[in-house]
């Protein structure tokens, strides 16, 4: 008996120092945790996508999503997964549970991390809260941190919708297109400049921009970079687009004169897509119709003669088919299709990645002020189909 109570004692002990050890490693001392600084020092930011699930469908969607139907981005469920809710952890035997949305909606205020319990474990610096664990050696990049405020500020819904789509593809078409002196204001109003529609300028209003496409193709363009000057002029412009498209008759002296291409300016350009507005015109009233490459009006009384359409419907192409080689477009006041894609512009799929393109197209289908008749035609007959399947996208 003696024998036995001694083998006990000698495990209590070491338990107590063990236990004691442990405690020890856990008080708020020691260099781990005067370096201990775990907040978030960054913002919300709308244009950083984030979901909870990784995999996202968009809608439309082919019958079998195609390769530019599904949103795949880190999201906020992998993120929970890989750092706290693994099989022998908090996905496991360890409670509270942080393996379902269900389960980690448990500890989230919708639109407020600051009052989501999620976010204060893993941005407090109080040891004993901290998730994960601090002597884990895994803590959350500030990526991942990003990706969930941005979630939980969005309303952290289990799918995404309008409000996570729209700042997040208008930033990427913003970057891939309207930043690359391309598809800008700059280089739209200095083709006009050139030309020398827009009167007498110093050469420190305009600069030289040489583009090399991936083909190896030169493009030089001329860009406006006197910035009040080409805000009045492209404000201008657009205002008399919208003038004139919006009644033709009533409006008939608004009819755009100065286009994007030959023969009115000296080099080909391409229309903005710098901001939402810019993209809004693009979608409603296209380049195609705006800047005809021949004669398709000629004023009665003075003569003028126009290379702009007087219906704005009358064009076979929208951003959407322009990225997305899986469609093809239909003309909505014709109703024919295109026999081939114009996905170019995302250079076949190839300078927007898939993701990227699934991220676009969920945002134009979702917006309201893209109008209906560009996204399903003329009394929904439908302007978009799947190239394999021949599905038409409708409402």
């Amino acid at each position: 008996m003696k024998k036995i109570s001694f083998i006990k004692a000698a495990t209590l002990f070491l338990g107590v120092v063990f236990f004691s050890v442990s405690v020890f490693q856990c008080r708020k001392q020691g260099d781990l945790i005067k370096n201990l600084d775990r907040t978030f020092t960054g913002a919300a930011d709308s244009t950083v996508y984030a979901s909870f699930y990784e995999n996202n469908t968009v809608s439309p969607a082919d019958v079998t999503p195609d390769v530019n139907d599904i949103i795949r981005y880190r999201g906020v469920q992998t993120i929970i997964h890989e750092y706290c809710g693994t099989s022998n952890c908090h996905g496991g035997p360890i409670s509270p549970k942080f393996d379902s949305y269900a389960d980690i909606m448990k500890f989230i205020t919708p639109g407020s991390p600051e009052s989501s319990k999620l976010w204060e474990y893993i941005t407090t610096n109080d040891f004993d809260k901290a998730m994960p664990p601090v002597n884990s050696n895994h803590e959350l990049n500030t990526s991942d941190k990003r990706l969930i405020y941005n979630w939980i500020i969005n309303g952290a819904k289990e799918r995404p919708t309008l409000t996570d789509f729209r700042p997040a593809a208008i930033r990427i078409i913003n970057d891939g297109c309207g930043s690359a002196n391309c598809h800008n204001q700059a280089t739209a109003t200095g083709g006009w400049a050139r030309k020398g529609l827009l009167g007498a300028l110093t050469t420190a209003d305009t600069t030289q921009y040489t583009y090399i496409s991936p083909t190896g193709a030169v493009t030089v363009y001329c860009q406006l970079s006197n910035a009040t000057l080409r805000n009045q002029v492209w404000g201008a412009y657009k205002d008399s687009v919208r003038r004139f498209y919006a009644d033709t008759v009533a409006n008939a002296s608004f009819r755009p004169w100065k286009t994007f291409s030959t023969p009115v300016s000296a080099l080909s350009t391409r229309g903005p897509l710098q901001t939402y507005d810019d993209i809004l015109l693009d979608i409603m009233v296209p380049k195609s119709v705006r800047s005809n490459s021949s004669v398709v009006y000629t004023d009665p009384v003075t003569s003028k003669q126009y290379y702009a359409r007087g219906n704005a419907l009358n064009a076979a192409s929208a951003i959407a088919s322009r990225i997305d080689s899986t469609l093809l477009v239909a003309n909505p006041f014709t109703g024919a299709f295109s026999s081939t894609h114009q996905g170019g512009m995302a250079f076949d799929d190839g300078g927007l990645k898939p993701h990227e393109i699934a991220l676009i197209k969920a945002w134009y289908f979702a917006d309201p002020n893209v109008p209906v008749v560009w996204k399903y035609g003329i009394n929904n007959a439908g302007i978009f189909k799947y190239r394999k399947s021949g599905n038409i996208i409708r409402p």
